[in-house]
């Protein structure tokens, strides 16, 4: 049976970063490469040599440590063609479809732009896991830098299509804030409240399954009728209801 071991923890400033040991092959990735010497300390605490990176997107505060990384420990790094020459040491390039497969373990790449163009997520269905960088949070989802709002609905959309006891992990850690702006969408959701309740409480509520995500992150409800009707927008492409709640957002 393959025995799988995961560290999350804060690198850099806010951003999560994710090691996944498998035991049986001895493979040891990191997801995003936020700042490479926290993520060096977690590999030396838990004993682990790091073997590969796996980048979601070319922003700084997701590739900073690949540099410093690969010097230490020769690592590969795989991330997406899209963004490859802005990715510093990539190895690898890898599009939506692909497979990437690691000792063993097997990665989905999904195309996921809007928040950047290259953006994308890594699906690993035999562990029923996620890593989806910037593009969905607990209660939220990612900014809207570089691409539009129907391109950022369509990757939200793959994203939902995954089984729902996928757990999903992500980017940052904003669940608290995300959950205030969400009551203001959709506030007579009962499973909201709860969840709501709990990030109040502060602490780590990521990852997240992606079923409690479908029932109460407005971001990926913009087919809910009780947020059409709230917002006024009934009939309207459900892209659109997704850009004016992400336009809130913005404001918020």
């Amino acid at each position: 049976m393959r025995q799988v071991e995961i560290r999350q923890f804060i690198a850099g400033q806010d951003n999560y970063c994710v090691l996944v040991h498998d035991a049986g092959s001895g493979v040891t990735l990191s997801i995003d490469a936020p700042d490479a010497a926290t993520i060096e300390r977690e590999l030396q605490a838990a004993g682990w040599k790091l073997t590969h990176i796996l980048i979601t997107h070319h922003h700084g505060d997701h590739t900073a440590g690949n540099v410093a990384l690969k010097a230490a420990t020769g690592c590969r790094i795989i991330g997406p063609a899209a963004e490859s020459h802005k990715i510093p040491a990539l190895d690898a390039v890898v599009r939506g479809g692909d497979m990437v497969d690691i000792g063993g373990l097997k990665f989905d790449v999904i195309e996921t732009p809007g928040h950047t163009l290259g953006h994308i997520a890594y699906h690993e269905p035999s562990l029923k896991l996620a890593f989806v960088g910037d593009t969905l949070f607990t209660l939220g989802c990612g900014r809207v830098i570089e691409g539009d709002y129907p391109m950022m609905w369509a990757s939200l959309e793959k994203l939902a299509r995954l089984p729902e006891d996928t757990m999903i992990y992500c980017g940052h850690e904003y669940t608290a804030a995300n959950a205030r702006f969400a009551l203001t969408i959709e506030p007579g959701n009962a499973e909201l409240q709860v969840r709501a309740r709990q990030a109040a409480k502060g602490g780590a509520m990521v990852p997240t399954r992606l079923g409690d995500e479908l029932a109460t992150n407005p971001f990926l409800r913009a087919n809910a009728a009780p947020i059409r009707h709230f917002l006024g927008l009934e009939g309207v492409p459900a892209w659109k209801v997704f850009g004016e709640i992400r336009d809130r957002k913005n404001r918020a």
